[in-house]
């Protein structure tokens, strides 16, 4: 390992203190990095206690993977599009990533898809497991809907995804199809604004009622929004008192 004089860098962005070598991490980052005071990721460190703090995600080239996918995966797809007429108009497109099966679909055919994915002896995705809100600010549709759904009996699962504009962020309800959508769907309105039409009863389900805005949104601002309490107001994160 090279020696440098204490507290200088090394072409590795490793520091030198006095013996103690400091890697670089998410944490605490050496080199140019720490100078600039951003991690490794280019998030500025400061007031910011959202998490997000500027970054932007790389967009995607928007294609489906090759065939063969490999595994089941060549299979479910090919039960699908054998149960499903509406496939190649339904699915935009397959994506296997991470060892993970996504389907793309076109939104207004969530619902149908989902019941094939159920009701089909050759697919049997008897359970959806969650339905998560995402935000890609930098995309036109940049609220997506993902819905995690299992195989209990082929022991198998499978991602769906649709993505709406935040000015028409309408999405067909599950609940009808995954009776456990009802508070997944409920949550991601809440966090995300993300409306299921058809749900029995959209409405807030982590924040009061009459709450401005969604929190999960990243251009939404967490770490400036006071908090009342007991009828006293604490303020945001960023403009509280410091101790150390």
């Amino acid at each position: 390992m090279s020696v440098t004089p204490s507290g200088e860098h090394d072409p590795t962005g490793s520091v030198n203190t006095g013996g103690t070598d400091l890697r670089p991490s998410a944490v605490i980052p050496g080199g140019a990095a720490a100078a600039g005071g951003q991690d490794m990721f280019g998030a500025t460190f400061g007031g910011d206690t959202s998490g997000y703090g500027g970054l932007v995600r790389r967009a995607d080239a928007r294609l489906s993977s090759p065939r063969p996918y490999g595994g089941w995966f060549d299979e479910t797809v090919d039960s699908l599009e054998a149960a499903y007429p509406g496939f190649s108009d339904a699915v935009l497109r397959v994506v296997v990533d991470r060892g993970e099966l996504t389907l793309h679909l076109r939104t207004e055919r969530i619902a149908e898809v989902c019941r094939v994915l159920r009701d089909d002896p050759n697919l049997r995705f008897e359970l959806l497991s969650s339905v998560s809100g995402v935000d890609y600010p930098a995309q036109p549709e940049r609220l997506h809907a993902v819905y995690h759904l299992t195989s209990m009996t082929y022991r198998r699962r499978i991602r769906l995804e649709v993505s709406v504009t935040e000015q028409a962020p309408q999405v067909p309800s599950v609940t009808g199809v995954y009776p456990t959508a009802d508070f997944h769907e409920r949550e991601a309105w809440d966090m995300f604004g993300i409306e299921f039409t058809g749900h029995p009863a959209l409405t807030r389900i982590l924040m009061p009622d009459d709450w401005a805005g969604h929190p999960q949104r990243k251009d939404y601002p967490l770490g400036g929004v006071p908090v009342e309490y007991k009828g006293a107001q604490i303020p945001p994160p960023d403009e509280r008192r410091a101790y150390a």
